[in-house]
């Protein structure tokens, strides 16, 4: 089955620090534009970041323009979200998946139908 596996949430306090991790089952990321996306409670699920394939090309969502950055390292088949200055309304469940690409940039909150949802990787900021 395809599948993407997050990994890497906890607790921690505003102005904390986190990276996630975004791995593969069943396929290799490196053809594929990947972003995260984060769902808080009682909210939809919303776009956080993405990145491209080869050019690394990377887009942010305004709420975390300036902390967040994503990063991937083919040869480990990963995509990472190094998360700083994290507060309280960065809490939620994160998740990976397959992002388009359109005129050579990825798409922040849009995903590609490939594979399933994984379990996502719980994030909570609080003192």
């Amino acid at each position: 089955q395809l599948q993407f596996v997050e990994s890497g949430g906890g607790l921690v306090q505003p102005g904390g620090s986190l990276r996630l991790s975004c791995a593969a089952s069943g396929f290799t990321l490196d053809d594929y534009a990947i972003g995260w996306f984060r769902q808080a409670p009682g909210k939809e699920r919303e776009g956080v970041s993405c990145i491209g394939t080869s050019d690394r090309t990377t887009s942010y969502a305004d709420s975390v323009k300036g902390r967040f950055t994503i990063s991937r390292d083919n040869a480990e088949n990963t995509v990472y979200l190094q998360m700083n200055s994290l507060k309280s309304e960065d809490t939620g469940v994160y998740y990976c998946a397959i992002a388009p690409i359109v005129q050579h940039m990825c798409i922040v909150g849009a995903r590609v139908d490939f594979g399933s949802w994984g379990q996502g990787t719980q994030v909570t900021v609080s003192s």
